[in-house]
């Protein structure tokens, strides 16, 4: 398979199709999420009151779920939107954002993968290891684990779960079982604006509505990383944290093919 043709076909068709993504996410980030959808052309939908959860998915061309700012309500909504979304075959996206940190995390993320059929899995290296039963340790939402074995573990994972497991960190590792590929596109910036990787989890959204769930998580995340690339190089002197988060919702927005082609920092393993 020619992997950036194939995300290169995906970005035009999440253009060309406008697929709306639903997503119950945190609120720290749920704006920012739903402007990377929209900057890479798709519609978002934030809705989360279990009320109209099941109704609203029905809509979507992909669900995105994450625990970022957690309640016992919120899950329920989830469990009640993803259970609606297997039905139709729509795409589930879970961010297991901070697994591990707390009880109620842990819980609520088991409870998910238990009960959701899902399509990716997208985490930093923390979460993921945790999700594996390897626990290296999580600070708040962050990750503190190691680099080592991260291609063993989202594999091993991907098999066991039966879906896309993606880490993303300094090397982004997207695996469905022995399929793996390497990313290496980003900037260290990334890292000190909140919601990077809950937005790369939205991007995911976007293209697995339009894809095969493998395709959709490599073009999601290499978006990411490439508009941080370009982000940090617009950048003059004197500008800082505030302008690349918005140099960032723009390079995404101008993404297209030939720029895609140019960055892209993409392996299989």
């Amino acid at each position: 398979m020619d992997v950036l043709q194939a995300v290169c076909q995906t970005l035009e068709q999440v253009k060309a199709q406008n697929p709306l993504v639903h997503q119950l996410t945190n609120f720290v980030t749920a704006n920012d999420c739903a402007n990377v959808t929209l900057a890479l052309g798709a519609s978002p939908v934030m809705t989360n009151d279990p009320g109209e959860v099941e109704e609203m998915v029905s809509f979507a061309s992909a669900l995105v779920l994450n625990i970022g700012t957690l309640n016992g309500q919120l899950v329920d909504s989830m469990i009640l939107a993803g259970r609606a979304a297997a039905l139709k075959g729509i795409p589930v996206i879970f961010d297991p954002v901070g697994v591990g940190a707390t009880k109620l995390r842990t819980q609520a993320a088991e409870r998910i993968i238990r009960e959701i059929p899902l399509a990716v899995i997208r985490g930093n290296m923390s979460e993921i290891k945790t999700l594996a039963g390897i626990n290296e340790g999580i600070r708040g939402v962050d990750s503190t684990a190691g680099q080592e074995q991260g291609q063993v573990v989202a594999a091993s994972l991907s098999k066991r779960l039966g879906c896309v497991v993606a880490i993303t960190g300094a090397v982004d590792i997207i695996a469905r079982e022995d399929e793996v590929y390497h990313i290496t596109n980003g900037h260290p910036l990334l890292a000190d604006v909140t919601g990077t990787g809950c937005m790369s989890t939205a991007l995911t959204g976007c293209c697995c509505g339009v894809a095969d769930s493998v395709i959709g998580a490599v073009a999601g995340i290499a978006v990411m990383g490439i508009a941080g690339e370009i982000a940090q190089k617009s950048l003059a002197e004197k500008e800082g944290l505030g302008t690349f988060r918005v140099r960032l919702i723009d390079a995404i927005s101008a993404m297209n093919s030939d720029t895609f082609k140019t960055y892209a920092k993409i392996k299989g393993a």
